[in-house]
């Protein structure tokens, strides 16, 4: 059995996998869910990826660091302190090395891509930004009403640095799952930069962005499955 450590997404916390957690138990998986923190303001990455380690640091091997979103950043700093037999990156802005969360937006073309992707779907891409069409419009209504009644941490302006202080990606296999129907990072742009970054193509479920709160029976059967094309980083 595999042991799961769950990195939530920029702004949220171990709430986030709470459909996929018993499901991963049910196959007999241990899961382990993080909170990280992003609302200190003395504390970046690394300080989160200090965290990711602590939290991993005994648990039984083989063990799998799955990152939703910004923690992509998180779960590529931790694999260089832990011995992990696969990442998996859900939604994820995969980082490059040398490169900090800040500045990832503008290389990879984030902005232009979401662009291009408001106005192939027909919405309008100047009207003013509306968080729940941007992240929930997908989610189930039982768990949209959970999560705004859930108290998230607020996202410090921390959580955008540092950059990761990498010449490569760790020798690790890399899995990435991306929703079909990404608001923030569209489907294209996921792709190309999976391609260009690391050398593999994503698994796409019918979701959103937030992939384990649509799909989190559809996203567990991914995690624990084979994945024949992964590569592992050289």
């Amino acid at each position: 059995m595999t042991t799961f450590v769950l990195l939530p997404g920029a702004g949220s916390d171990s709430w986030y996998w709470h459909l996929v957690v018993p499901l991963l138990q049910e196959l007999g998986h241990t899961a382990i869910p993080v909170d990280l923190p992003y609302s200190d303001d003395d504390a970046g990455q690394y300080e989160y990826a200090d965290v990711v380690v602590a939290a991993s640091r005994y648990a039984q091997p083989p063990l799998v660091l799955v990152a939703q979103s910004m923690s992509a950043f998180t779960a590529a700093i931790a694999a260089e302190q832990l011995v992990v037999d696969r990442l998996i990156l859900v939604a994820p802005m995969i980082p490059a090395p040398g490169e900090s969360p800040g500045g990832w937006w503008s290389a990879v073309g984030q902005e232009q891509a979401k662009c291009a992707q408001d106005i192939a779907d027909g919405r309008d891409p100047d009207l003013p930004l509306d968080l729940c069409e941007l992240f929930f419009h997908d989610v189930p209504a039982d768990v949209v009403a959970e999560a705004l009644a859930h108290e998230a941490p607020v996202l410090s302006n921390s959580a955008f640095g540092p950059a990761w202080r990498a010449d490569s990606w760790p020798e690790v296999p890399v899995r990435v799952v991306a929703g079909r129907h990404d608001r923030l990072f569209p489907l294209d742009l996921i792709r190309r930069i999976a391609r260009e970054r690391i050398g593999v193509e994503p698994d796409v479920l019918d979701s959103g962005h937030l992939v384990a709160l649509v799909r989190p029976r559809e996203l567990t059967e991914l995690l624990v499955a084979p994945a024949p094309d992964d590569h592992r980083r050289a």
